[in-house]
């Protein structure tokens, strides 16, 4: 890879593979480069990988064999403070929350820019415009774990974005939300993408990634199956 495809690369992984005990092939072999400023939605049954796929890529586990590089930064050979600053630029909108649940809604939003050494004014106005966008401003100092799942949910995801990461990871984030609200959280990560950042979205809602410029990935028993643009895959579908 040239210098100026590595500039241009946000995501680059080489034949990486995942096991868990005693014989669970989460990933196998998988390939991938994506782009700066690409909007990624990774689709596949239950068990296909995803999940495994968006933990490597966050750092939260290490796969068993092959290359994974964010950003410029290899994962294998990272050290420690490297990494947590590395993760400071990526946000991670988990599919089981991680809220605290003794902190309020503002409080757990909060956090992420915290933990960057954000101003207390950017701090406050970030966590207002969010709540605004995502229509939880009524809920600022509700207790995270009072909230109902679909609120947590949608706490999760202001959280991911309030610190402007450069990488955000999505696991399923419409998956505990009525059609209207999934709209909204869309629209967040449209403008997110529009201002420059990488999307890597894992779902099984295909309502959600109709989006001019983005691009679907498939995994299928752990391994990449098709990488297309959705209007392919929604034209495929039609014929099946």
């Amino acid at each position: 890879m040239s210098g100026e495809e590595k500039r241009l690369t946000m995501i680059d992984l080489a034949r990486v593979s995942k096991t868990f005990p005693p014989d669970v092939h989460a990933l196998a072999d998988v390939s991938l480069r994506i782009r700066r400023g690409e909007m990624i939605f990774l689709t596949g049954q239950s068990g296909a990988g995803k999940t495994t796929l968006l933990r490597l890529l966050s750092g939260i586990d290490r796969p068993d064999k092959g290359y994974i590089e964010i950003a410029g930064h290899d994962l294998s050979r990272i050290a420690d403070a490297e990494m947590q600053r590395l993760r400071r630029r990526i946000g991670v909108a988990y599919q089981d929350f991680k809220l605290l649940p003794d902190k309020t809604v503002a409080q757990n939003i909060a956090f992420s820019m915290e933990v960057s050494y954000r101003s207390r004014q950017f701090i406050r106005a970030q966590t207002e415009r969010l709540l605004t966008e995502l229509h939880l401003l009524d809920k600022h100092d509700t207790l995270a774990g009072r909230l109902s799942r679909g609120e947590q949910q949608r706490v999760s995801i202001a959280r991911a974005v309030a610190n402007e990461p450069e990488l955000l990871l999505a696991d399923e984030p419409t998956g505990n939300l009525d059609a209207e609200t999934a709209v909204l959280v869309m629209q967040l990560f449209r403008r997110c993408n529009e201002q420059g950042v990488t999307l890597l979205i894992a779902t099984h809602d295909q309502a959600i990634y109709d989006f001019p410029g983005s691009k679907i990935i498939r995994i299928e028993n752990g391994r990449l199956a098709i990488q297309k643009p959705p209007t392919a895959v929604r034209k495929a579908e039609a014929r099946a």
